[in-house]
């Protein structure tokens, strides 16, 4: 397997890759601001829900976060030009990881996808044809690269469809709840869309095509006799959720994928008419560099793991949410609820009402149907009365609905909220036990 991965191929596809990755990053720096993301997010709110333990990461002051996003997407123009790559890219995915880490209000699967992807380019040579580097003399250029530079692209995007076809086999997602409900929600829709929406056969074949899709898409574009047919389904597929669903740049990043299972020389004849035909040759001495194939392979088998947790939290991942996050559950369950804060006084006994909505936007409060985003509000809360020299209980009244069930007690209601840690990798014991009856 090393040998194959070491093997020297046209390097067409990774530059061509490169240039549909910038400009990915382009549209969504840039986009993030003139649709009002970044306001909403980042510049209104009060306080942001960053991920756990990296409470540190908080939003630049005034109007920062737009100079943040700007800088971001000069970088990606950076990457995409192939200018100062690794300058470049390292700059950009530090900028994305500040952005990921900073908030969950707006949490996507694909941001985290966009990370991986950044991560990967980091160490991939990238800018060696058909850019500003070269052209410039500050570097060589070069028409191949290791195999393995698609490979690694080519396995993690298997990692995550096979993982989003698992995760589809439980009962709201077989018997059609969950399309029927998300379709039905999409209320910005033409009444002509809206009857179609509605009807069984419209939102069941939504179901069982969305299973077929992410199960077979990968040995599709595998097989040389049905990649074309593969790319044309993935077209329709993704560009059907990209007008329907309205969910940002995923789509076309998933689109871009599929260029790592062709033949590199017929990307070259396609894209770049005048690259030399690189010359191989196959008892070259060259290999990776062994420090680097072995945190890529360490880091690739940790992602092939990272999916499973939910799997030895004891609980029901759809109704606790531990494990939910990184494991390419995508698009699989609608939750909804809402949830209040009492605080008492511990040296009096007094007890109030926190007024969420003087600190939190609409927005946010909705989210609080998240275990950790329950929990690090109750923390901000105990925080903000020990500023005042107050020592207080915080308790939740949380109520979560799944799928449009009816709601049902979703913390501990006589836990001090304030007062017991989280567990990242385990069970939060002040879950309330789940109303589901199936494990996925």
């Amino acid at each position: 397997m090393f040998k194959k991965f070491s093997q020297q191929i046209d390097n067409a596809p990774l530059i061509l890759f490169r240039m549909f990755f910038g400009l990915i990053f382009v549209c969504e720096s840039f986009g993030a601001i003139f649709t009002g993301w970044v306001r909403i997010n980042l510049v209104e709110p009060q306080l942001t829900f960053s991920h756990i333990y990296m409470d540190w990461l908080q939003p630049l002051p005034g109007n920062g976060m737009y100079y943040y996003f700007i800088l971001m997407g000069l970088a990606a123009i950076g990457v995409m030009l192939g200018y100062r790559y690794r300058l470049s890219i390292i700059l950009l995915t530090l900028l994305w990881a500040g952005v990921y880490y900073m908030q969950k209000t707006s949490y996507n699967n694909h941001y985290y996808l966009m990370l991986l992807i950044c991560l990967y380019m980091c160490f991939m040579p990238a800018n060696r044809y058909a850019s500003l580097d070269v052209k410039s003399g500050r570097v060589t250029q070069k028409l191949t690269m290791f195999a393995a530079c698609s490979y690694l692209f080519i396995i993690q995007i298997t990692i995550l469809y096979f993982y989003a076809t698992v995760a589809k086999f439980y009962p709201d997602w077989l018997d059609g709840t969950f399309s029927k409900n998300l379709y039905a929600g999409l209320v910005n829709s033409p009444d002509f869309f809206k009857n179609i929406f509605a009807e069984p056969w419209f939102y069941m074949s939504i179901t069982y095509l969305g299973i077929l899709f992410d199960g077979l898409i990968v040995p599709l574009l595998f097989w040389k006799k049905t990649r074309n047919f593969a790319v044309i389904i993935s077209l329709v597929f993704h560009l059907f959720n990209s007008f329907t669903l309205h969910i940002g740049v995923f789509p076309y990043f998933a689109l871009s994928f599929a260029i790592f299972f062709y033949d590199p020389n017929d990307i070259r004849k396609w894209f770049f008419k005048k690259k030399p035909i690189a010359e191989v040759d196959a008892s070259t001495s060259e290999k990776i560099p062994v420090g680097i194939m072995s945190f890529l392979t360490v880091f690739l088998v940790f992602q092939l793991l990272l999916p499973l947790r939910h799997w030895v939290i004891p609980g029901n991942v759809l109704w606790t949410d531990e494990g939910h996050r990184l494991s390419w559950r995508m698009m699989l369950r609608q939750r909804g609820g809402y949830t209040n804060y009492t605080v008492e006084d511990k040296v009096t006994g007094q007890r109030w009402r926190y007024q969420l909505e003087e600190r939190l936007e609409q927005k946010q409060q909705s989210r609080l149907t998240s275990p950790d985003m329950i929990w690090q509000m109750a923390q901000y809360i105990k925080k903000e009365y020990a500023e005042l020299g107050q020592d207080v209980s915080v308790f939740a009244d949380s109520w979560v609905s799944i799928n449009q069930r009816p709601y049902s007690v979703f913390i501990d209601p006589t836990v001090d909220l304030a007062a017991v840690n989280w567990n990242y990798f385990g069970h939060n014991e002040w879950i309330v036990e789940s109303p589901l009856e199936d494990k996925n």
